[in-house]
Order: C-alpha cells, then sequence, then structure tokens
C-alpha cells in the first residue's frame, strides 16, 4: 500500500494496532519508516492480524486494556487511538467494554499524548450521526442519536470521545485531531463480526443465503481500507483539528451490495431476507469536501475492485 505521509514520525502507539484497520495503520507506519507500538486487548482483535509484523524491527506489541493504562515506555510522537469493539454484534456483545474504551480509554490516551507532547488522533464513526436527516453527512451535522437505543453504546461511547478530545485540546494545548470513518472494508475482516461485507461474503463462498435486513433498500457508503487508512495518516499530518470525514461517498443499497458479492464470487446463492435492527440509519454517505480541500485526498478504490479484493482475501484464508 502506497501512503503519502508529509510528516515524518519516530513513534507512533496505535490502540486497537491488532483490530482490522488498526492492524492496516500499524503497517502503513511501519512501511513509512516510523517505530510503531501496538496496544490491543485482544477483545476483538486478532493476533494473526500483526503476526507479521512482530519479526519487523521497531514494531512492538503491548497486550493491555486502554481503559484500565497503557503501559508504553517510549514517549510517542503520534498517538492513534482506534481500541473499540467496532461492529454490532461486537458492541451489543461487550456494551460496557465499548463505553468504557471510549470514555477511560480515550482519557488514557489523551493523557499518554499530552505527557508526550504528541499529535493524538481519534477515530470517530460516522455513527455519530445517527440515522441521519442530512443527507450526504457534513461535519456541521449534529447527528440524530437514540441515547438509550441498543446502538447507543457505541454511538455516545464515539461522541464522549469525540467532546473529551476537544475539551483536552482547549484546556491542556494537546495537538489533537478527530476522523469519522465511513463503513471501511477490506482484507483482515472477521467473517462473523456482523457487518455486512464480510457478512455477505462469507455467506456467498459458502453458498448460503445472504441474509439482507428489511428490505435492503437502506445504503452505506463503502470505503476501502487502503483509502481510510491514507486519509487517516493525511489527518494526522496536516495538523487539522477536525472532526473530519474518511469515507467513499458512492452510495450502494444493501440489497446492491448482495447482489454485486454473488456477482464477484460466481455463487449460485440467493437472497434472504431478514428483520432489520432498531436504529438502523435508512441512509449512510459522507461529505468528504473538507477532506478534498484541506487534506487532497479521496478515495481512490471503487466498490467493484474493493470487493474483489476483499473476496481473494477471504478465499486464501479459507484455503489455509
Amino acid at each position: 500500500m502506497s501512503t503519502a505521509i508529509s510528516r515524518t514520525w519516530e513513534h507512533a502507539v496505535v490502540t486497537g494496532g491488532a483490530g482490522f484497520v488498526g492492524s492496516h495503520l500499524c503497517s502503513a507506519l511501519l512501511a513509512a519508516g516510523a517505530a510503531v507500538t501496538c496496544v490491543d486487548d485482544f477483545s476483538t482483535g486478532r493476533p494473526e492480524n500483526v503476526t507479521p509484523l512482530l519479526e519487523r524491527p521497531g514494531f512492538t506489541l503491548v497486550r493491555a486494556d486502554v481503559a484500565e493504562g497503557l503501559p508504553v515506555v517510549r514517549p510517542p510522537d503520534l498517538v492513534l487511538h482506534f481500541a473499540s469493539p467496532a461492529s454490532p454484534a461486537d458492541y451489543l456483545r461487550l456494551p460496557l467494554h465499548t463505553m468504557e474504551a471510549g470514555s477511560s480509554g480515550t482519557r488514557n490516551t489523551l493523557r499518554l499524548a499530552r505527557e508526550a507532547g504528541a499529535r493524538f488522533v481519534l477515530a470517530s464513526t460516522s455513527e455519530v450521526y445517527g440515522d441521519p436527516r442530512q443527507h450526504p453527512q457534513e461535519e456541521r451535522y449534529w447527528g440524530n442519536v437514540n441515547p438509550v437505543g441498543p446502538r447507543s453504546v457505541y454511538d455516545e461511547a464515539k461522541r464522549f470521545g469525540e467532546a473529551l478530545t476537544t475539551a483536552h485540546a482547549e484546556a491542556h494545548g494537546i495537538d489533537t485531531c478527530i476522523v469519522r470513518l465511513f463503513n471501511t472494508y477490506g482484507p483482515r475482516m472477521r467473517g462473523h463480526d456482523g457487518r455486512a461485507v464480510p457478512t455477505f461474503v462469507r455467506q456467498a463462498l459458502a453458498g448460503e443465503p445472504l441474509t439482507v435486513t428489511g428490505d435492503g433498500r437502506q445504503t452505506r457508503s463503502l470505503c476501502y481500507v487502503d483509502d481510510t487508512v491514507a486519509g487517516v495518516l493525511a489527518a494526522a499530518a496536516h495538523g487539522m483539528r477536525g472532526p473530519v470525514n474518511i469515507g467513499n461517498p458512492s452510495e450502494i443499497t444493501m440489497l446492491d451490495l448482495a447482489r454485486l458479492v454473488i456477482e464477484l464470487t460466481g455463487s449460485g446463492s440467493g437472497v434472504h431476507y431478514i428483520e432489520r435492527p432498531v436504529d438502523d440509519p435508512a441512509v449512510r454517505c459522507p461529505d468528504i469536501t473538507l477532506a478534498r480541500d484541506k487534506l487532497g485526498w479521496e478515495p481512490r478504490v471503487g466498490a467493484e475492485e474493493g470487493l474483489r479484493r476483499t473476496i481473494a482475501w477471504f478465499r486464501a484464508e479459507a484455503g489455509h
């Protein structure tokens, strides 16, 4: 993966670094010449995501829960806080853990950044917009979130993390940035994590019906992981505070996504409709004007190409 980084980092700490997006960040930073400390409690991250990095010079793996503390010895100049369950299946299974990662975990990573004088980047989410009444969603939109619904443990944890990050920047002068990620997908996703792309790919490769919720007309905007990582690192290097949307503005309905996965896998699977989850957003699409104008960033990998790469990875994994 080619990632342009206009600021040179000596040592980056990536919390949640054994997770899906976090492990790709670790790889990109190492490739750019930075030493990387990956912090993960493996509640949702996978050891195999970072196993190939263990023999790389400059890579350190620390097993720890960020809500309890960060036992990082070497002071970093970049802290990327990506530790949190991120799929509905995970945060509904780990509701309190999710909220602790967004609250105490964010506080602890901010403290590390403050003590080291490091740049701090918070991984927030398009979920802060809830079931949006503005479409597409721009950063100035405050969102439409149910604070006591089943998804609130994740939505409100990220919203609190944003508020905490902003307050620390104001009160302590920490160099912070908030990135709001939209529906990232790609290699290293877990087949049973509950999100649409890995679920559809897993089902199609197994010849099972693809489970589409509701009538399938709800939309998402899928951003391939290489593009997401490039956007995050561009925001880190730029010095902007954000929040800034990092996502692909090309929308697709869940039914069309299921049909595309079936086509690309050559599967004989059909579609099976199931009940739509409570508070499931009807639409989701980022306005990326800010990222384009300030960062010179926009996604480069289209849905068909990104899905082909993802399907190839799942096929390879199944062959192991």
